[in-house]
């Protein structure tokens, strides 16, 4: 699992959201950790993965310019319910049943 490093902005982030009660969206699952509402991303050990492939083609001759463009196939969906509570807001049931996980 990918972790944000030391410097990470994602606890201050949270706390301004937190502060004025603001509903937020990100990609990467540390921020709803952190207090944020919802994340929806690609993953990215996923997305480092392909990344790899490419450099691996290049480094054996293949030019940047002949690969095919690729997306990430794997995305993640992250709820946290604390702050869904916290916002007065509720999350429907079947929105429950598509998150990959639930932060309370």
């Amino acid at each position: 699992m990918f972790a944000i490093g030391p410097n990470s902005k994602a606890p201050q982030i949270a706390a301004l959201i937190a502060r004025y009660a603001m509903p937020s969206i990100f990609e990467l699952r540390e921020f709803v950790a952190a207090g944020g509402l919802v994340s929806y991303g690609s993953d990215i050990t996923d997305s480092y993965r392909l990344a790899g492939v490419y450099v691996g083609r290049v480094l054996n001759g293949t030019k940047p310019a002949d690969l095919p463009v690729q997306q990430a196939t794997k995305v993640e969906f992250y709820i946290n319910l604390k702050t869904a509570k916290t916002l007065g807001l509720t999350v429907p049931a079947a929105l429950q049943a598509r998150a990959d996980e639930m932060i309370e």
